[in-house]
């Protein structure tokens, strides 16, 4: 029996995480989530955890009462959440914590020497060494969740010895901006954005995917991920989002794994891997779709793929910044303070000022976190 732990299982990831242990009756060791007193009491009282924590302090004292007649254990924090995450009882950690306070509960799953299930593509992105770092000493498997990087390390998986990656293609959905103009995107609201036309996710999420800031973050980890280099990742646009992702060999075959949009899938196969078993998600049947199409994407109009890609190449705490410098326009963004066209611009504005380095520590990642929400703040007034 499989037992797993689930970091942000409040969330779209989460939920659908908690899905696929029904379906497979695995046991869970400890949720975690934000704020979400009601749906983790809910889901306490279901899946009967040894812990449970909340980021909130106070709501984790609400949460503490409300199951005082369980035996599940309540903490609080970020502490309590990785102490959660570093739990010997599971077997699996999937990290679906949205944005980089998935950093620290990573580190403490792969200091313990877990396997961990990443969705959480910000640890990567701006953890980038420190993190690989962690996994290499401690032997602690890192298996992807995106469908993007799930599709890739599947596409991998019949790798023969002697043949040569030679690319790698993520493909994008395109949001719910495809083929808009930069005027046409001036004025977009906030509804507009969270609109997207394939796929159910969080709103921060959703905003990154209209922005496509999503896209660079997700070259940025595959960039991590499977050891190649930036030019070696390229991006279409697919707008069915039935092709996840594919990758070329040195004899240029390419292979591509394919499903409908259900986030079980890579779930499902972070948690099964190797092996295969019955899934709750449909067939897919390519006769209803009649064709796959695929598209260039529009670099000069969404900049942000374009500005992640310079991080990367750039190295150091370069991608560190330009993550923390959207989490805060994205934030600011939804809250109506600046306009969708301000995100690419004021990430660009306030990353790249910062100073280059050969190495950096856990501190100095969430210092320029610090350093860059307050710049992209200060810009936003001008």
């Amino acid at each position: 029996m499989k037992t797993i732990g689930i970091l942000g299982s409040t969330g779209s990831i989460g939920t659908q995480s908690l899905d696929v242990a029904r379906q497979h009756g695995y046991r869970v060791s400890f949720l975690t989530a934000g704020k979400n007193v009601d749906l983790l009491e809910d889901q306490i009282r279901e899946f009967r955890p040894e812990k449970a924590a909340l980021l909130d302090a106070e709501k984790a004292k609400e949460l503490k009462l409300r199951v005082q007649d369980t035996p599940t254990q309540i903490f609080g924090g970020e502490e309590g959440i990785c102490e959660c995450a570093a739990l010997n009882s599971a077997d699996t950690v999937i990290n679906a914590i949205v944005g980089l306070a998935g950093l620290r509960p990573t580190l403490a799953v792969l200091n313990a020497g877990k396997t961990l299930a990443l969705a959480n593509k910000e640890s990567l992105v701006a953890g980038g060494e420190l993190v690989l770092s962690a996994a290499n000493v401690n032997h602690a498997a890192i298996l992807p969740v995106d469908s993007e990087h799930s599709a890739i390390f599947q596409c991998l998986q019949g790798k023969p010895t002697n043949a040569a990656l030679k690319k790698i293609i993520l493909t994008a959905s395109g949001g719910p901006f495809f083929g808009k103009t930069i005027e046409e995107l001036s004025c977009v609201t906030v509804e507009q954005a969270l609109n997207h036309p394939n796929w159910s996710m969080g709103a921060k999420i959703t905003i990154d995917s209209a922005s496509m800031f999503n896209k660079g973050l997700e070259l940025i980890e595959a960039v991590r991920l499977f050891q190649v280099t930036p030019s070696q990742v390229d991006i279409v646009v697919h707008r069915e989002s039935i092709v996840h992702s594919l990758v070329m060999y040195d004899d240029n075959s390419v292979i591509a794994q394919l499903g409908l949009p259900d986030m079980r899938i890579p779930i499902q196969y972070a948690l099964t891997y190797p092996e295969r078993f019955a899934s709750p998600v449909g067939e897919l049947d390519l006769t209803q779709y009649g064709k796959l199409t695929f598209f260039a994407p529009d670099e000069s109009t969404f900049r942000c793929i374009g500005i992640c890609r310079q991080a990367v190449e750039k190295g150091g705490l370069y991608p560190a910044a330009v993550n923390s410098a959207n989490e805060e326009a994205n934030a600011m963004f939804r809250a109506g303070l600046i306009r969708f066209l301000d995100i690419p611009a004021l990430i660009e504005e306030a990353a790249f000022t910062i100073a280059p380095v050969d190495s950096f520590t856990l501190d100095d990642i969430f210092s320029v976190d610090s350093r860059m929400r307050e710049a992209v703040r200060q810009l936003a007034k001008q």
